[in-house]
């Protein structure tokens, strides 16, 4: 019992995309919750795309026991002007709403691809900065994030000098390893950051070592990412969660795997795939808890 009092504390600090499975949203939050895990990254296709309509799915969320790690993803908001600007406006009230209703306290917005969009930083952070008082009546925090092929922003440094210079409290970044591995952004960046500024952090690796363009990281990015410890970054992953632990960083880990195989897979097989990426992340490599007995055992399995 002691070992297993440790092992669900562990799991608590990690989380699934609700992107990695298949199936309704109803099995895809059994699937987390039968693997150990206690909270979900939703997004939005999970709300309007269920069939008894979108309220119907806070329900269900609300009704799984699992806490809502953040909800995802304002996309190409921040650099547009006039009719651009107002409309972008629009969708990111109503993603608050949705956020709001399902108890998330984290937004998502990714960094820019368009080519509409300023590549003025003061610009970037001037929108920023108000899409961030936006959320303030619903208690949500901004998490920016910045896509390893955006037009301006494609690396957690840059999406870090803008939100310092939006300068907002509810305005923070996220941290993708998958697109810090992919932009080959040097890992000791970590160390300037805020610990208390960064709002989410989600994990995955890939199977090869490079990028080369930005269309190959959009494939890789969408296809074919695996869970940490599957992958061929494994050394760099594990730099990069120490590195987070040791600045301050005691948030969530959500793991954002969108493989093409995994949601050809039965949903528990590809759960139980994410379960021994966390114990070993947890027990292993973040040594929150004991060590698990025959640890190599799970591992291989």
């Amino acid at each position: 019992m002691p070992h297993q009092r440790s092992l669900l504390q562990a799991m608590r600090a990690f989380g699934m995309d609700t992107i990695t499975l298949a199936g309704p949203l109803e099995a895809k939050l059994e699937a987390m919750q039968d693997a150990g895990f206690t909270q979900v990254m939703l997004k939005a296709n999970d709300l309007v795309g269920h069939p008894q309509g979108w309220q119907a799915a806070v329900k269900a969320v609300r009704a799984s026991g699992l806490r809502g790690t953040g909800f995802q993803v304002l996309r190409d908001f921040e650099g547009l002007s006039g009719h651009l600007h107002q409309y972008k406006v629009d969708i990111a009230k109503t993603m608050l709403e949705m956020c709001a209703a399902l108890g998330c306290d984290v937004l998502l917005a990714c960094s820019s691809t368009s080519t509409h969009a300023s590549q003025d930083l003061d610009h970037i952070a001037r929108d920023l900065r108000k899409l961030a008082v936006l959320a303030i009546p619903f208690g949500i925090k901004i998490a920016y994030e910045g896509l390893s092929w955006g037009r301006t922003v494609n690396e957690f440094t840059t999406a870090w000098d803008v939100v310092s210079r939006a300068d907002c409290p509810n305005l923070g970044i996220g941290i993708d390893s998958f697109h810090i591995l992919a932009a080959k952004t040097p890992l000791e960046a970590i160390d300037e950051l805020d610990p208390k500024k960064i709002f989410l952090v989600q994990l995955s690796d890939f199977m090869w070592q490079e990028t080369r363009t930005f269309e190959e990281r959009m494939a890789t990015a969408r296809t074919f990412r695996v869970f940490p410890g599957e992958g061929v970054h494994t050394q760099e992953l594990v730099t990069l969660v120490t590195k987070l632990d040791a600045l301050g960083y005691a948030g969530d880990y959500s793991f954002e795997v969108f493989n093409d195989d995994y949601v050809q897979m039965p949903l528990p097989m590809v759960s139980q795939r994410a379960r021994r990426s966390a114990v070993w992340l947890a027990e292993d490599v973040l040594r929150r808890s004991v060590p698990l007995p025959g640890q190599l055992r799970l591992r291989a399995a």
